[in-house]
């Protein structure tokens, strides 16, 4: 018995098939007259074919575009901008260059709800639906010249998604902390003369520790610009007119392949691992990243062994050159947190915090 059910076949006395060719539609039994306007009609009708279903296609593409509207403003003072429209990270900095009528390579990094430099408030692969979006854009550069007196200079690095590799951290008593030019936020323009402009953040990571200890170097930098008004931030939800724009528990994924979905936020265990994930890999390889630590997470949560895990990550993160003992690590992150273990010890630290 077929699966699909009983199918139709062709009748015998059909009867197309008892017609001789002469007496058949199409080239058969034509005029060469008759033949010719038909090819024209042919033709004209593939054309206005064509060209609907390519008028279709951009009203699709059209369409599968979001329509979620995102309040915007220049962290250094502006007026607030309406932004839409966007799926990446790169649309989302072209749409806020043609809002303000600015350079997109102005545009160092974004931040959520705050026109503060915050690195714990970037922009990444997220955005709720009622979030505030700050743009920074380039301020002073300056010129430092660095003397490598111990092994690491003590930052973590990360990128804005469109080429441009950034400070987003620096420890305590190192070599940068101890330098007052030097701050977090600050773009990663040159090193020794070399430009990395348009270099990943683990690229740039890699030349600064392939500096060896007791050498000079010099690196060059850009600040964001500094704020020109006393306070910026985000109207009051108070304001005549103001759209309701959500809870922010459903937020907009932003992905590097250009589609972007909104799904809800991310629970407490889920969360807990990518902030485990992003430590790992900002302790191996000296950079930021909670996109890549996201991405890591989605594969690892649906993997039942370390092998496949390990696969998986070499097939989709090759570019890094994450060790056997990272991904080891990585996985028994991924392990505790499926087992509810991790999160439980983050609710442990945040009590003991409180006392």
């Amino acid at each position: 018995m077929s699966l699909f059910g009983k199918r139709k076949g062709k009748k015998k006395d059909s009867p197309l098939q008892e017609q001789p060719p002469s007496m058949m539609d199409g080239e058969y039994g034509t005029t060469p007259q008759n033949h010719q306007q038909q090819q024209q009609q042919h033709a004209n009708g593939s054309a206005s074919s064509a060209a609907a279903t390519g008028a279709a296609a951009e009203g699709d593409m059209n369409k599968a575009r979001p329509k979620f509207q995102f309040h915007c403003q220049l962290a250094q003072g502006s007026p607030t901008g309406i932004i839409s429209g966007f799926t990446n990270v790169k649309e989302l900095y072209l749409k806020i260059s043609e809002c303000y009528g600015i350079d997109v390579k102005m545009i160092l990094f974004c931040t959520l709800n705050t026109h503060k430099v915050d690195m714990n408030k970037l922009l990444g692969g997220q955005i709720a639906l009622d979030d505030f979006i700050f743009a920074h854009v380039k301020g002073q550069a300056k010129e430092i010249e660095v003397s490598k007196a111990e092994d690491a200079l003590g930052l973590t690095i990360t990128d804005n998604g469109d080429g441009y590799a950034f400070i987003k951290r620096i420890k305590p008593g190192s070599i940068m902390d101890k330098i007052d030019l030097i701050c977090e936020g600050d773009h990663i323009e040159k090193i020794n003369n070399k430009e990395v402009n348009n270099c990943r953040h683990y690229t740039v990571a890699k030349m600064l520790k392939d500096i060896k200890k007791g050498e000079t170097f010099t690196i060059r930098l850009v600040e964001p610009m500094k704020n020109s008004l006393s306070y910026i931030g985000p109207p009051s939800s108070k304001r005549r007119g103001a759209p309701n724009l959500g809870t922010g528990k459903a937020t907009i994924r932003l992905r590097a392949n250009g589609s972007a979905s909104m799904e809800n936020e991310f629970d407490k265990a889920e969360q807990s691992a990518i902030k485990k994930i992003d430590e790992l890999i900002e302790n191996y390889l000296g950079v930021a990243d909670g996109v890549l630590a996201q991405s890591i997470w989605e594969i690892g949560k649906s993997k039942d062994n370390p092998s496949q895990f390990a696969l998986e990550v070499d097939n989709n993160f090759s570019e890094f050159g994450f060790s056997d003992e990272i991904v080891f690590d990585i996985w028994g992150a991924i392990g505790d947190a499926k087992s509810g273990r991790l999160a439980a010890q983050d609710e442990a630290i945040e009590f003991n915090e409180q006392f």
